[in-house]
């Protein structure tokens, strides 16, 4: 691990599926059907969820760059109906943020993720959208994770704060490798889509077991 500097923090960004929200089975599901459906294949779960944390049209190319649109429309349509049955809340997930902001922190979330998908998150658990700051969605960049553009999108919002004067969680290395771009400190969460080996294996600043956990090393950062 890595030291992660010693600037003050101003602001954290957030991942959102597998880090805020416990979205893995719905993606799974999701995932298996379409591919079962389009492609008339049964994959592992480990190769359905490999890219999890970049575009869905990126993760639908890697299965079959010539069927895109069809993957990506079974997946939806599959997604959307079944959302809410399959959709989970990580415990206390608004209490460890509002640690953050009590301490004057600013929180934003930078995904992947359309942002209808977003919304639909947040129709269940409102407490994220009342406690964060800014969204950033697939729509708001034309390049995505592992690139920096969606996390400096997310500064920008948040009053152009310094990079170095912030942090960004997520749950895969694709989250590391655009933290790192965006010349900001690296948080790794393990209770997401990939294992604390794969995490560590990107050198992520900090790789934390739980949510408090994330929280009490980033509220320590600088001090």
């Amino acid at each position: 691990m890595r030291d992660g500097g010693g600037r003050p923090l101003e602001a954290v960004l957030f991942d959102f599926d597998g880090t805020l929200v416990d979205t893995m089975e719905l993606i799974h599901q999701s995932m298996r059907h379409a591919t079962g459906e389009v492609l008339r294949r049964e994959m592992p779960r480990e190769q359905l969820m490999a890219n999890v944390g970049q575009p869905l049209p990126v993760q639908m190319k890697a299965f079959h760059p010539e069927k895109v649109v069809e993957l990506l429309e079974s997946y939806r349509l599959y997604n959307d109906e079944h959302h809410e049955r399959l959709i989970r809340e990580y415990p206390d997930v608004a209490a460890s943020l509002a640690r953050l902001k009590d301490a004057g922190i600013s929180i934003g979330v930078v995904t992947s993720k359309r942002r209808h998908s977003v919304e639909l998150a947040l129709n269940s658990f409102p407490s994220l959208r009342e406690i964060t700051d800014v969204f950033v969605t697939m729509e708001d960049t034309t390049e995505h994770k592992p690139r920096p553009e969606p996390l400096l999108k997310g500064f920008e919002k948040l009053d152009n704060v310094p990079p170095e004067n912030a942090a960004y969680v997520g749950d895969a290395p694709f989250d590391i490798a655009a933290a790192r771009a965006a010349g900001t400190r690296a948080i790794a969460v393990s209770w997401g889509a990939f294992t604390a080996e794969a995490l560590r294996k990107a050198e992520p600043d900090y790789l934390a077991e739980d949510l408090d956990g994330a929280v009490d090393h980033l509220l320590s950062l600088g001090n």
